[in-house]
């Protein structure tokens, strides 16, 4: 399941670079970080769950 969402998110990503998702807050190629900062949050999320 992680590799999925690591490969969806990386995707997201890239596609994004190419083409502006359009969605609020990510309207400009620039904010492809902003993908990133939800990738690493919802990362960090599944390690403090799955710990347990």
């Amino acid at each position: 399941m992680g590799k999925l969402l690591s490969l969806l998110l990386l995707l997201a990503m890239l596609l994004h670079l190419f083409r502006p998702l359009g969605l609020p807050g990510l309207r400009k190629r620039g904010d492809a970080w902003k993908i990133a900062l939800v990738a690493f949050f919802v990362f960090g999320l599944t390690v403090l769950v799955g710990s347990h």
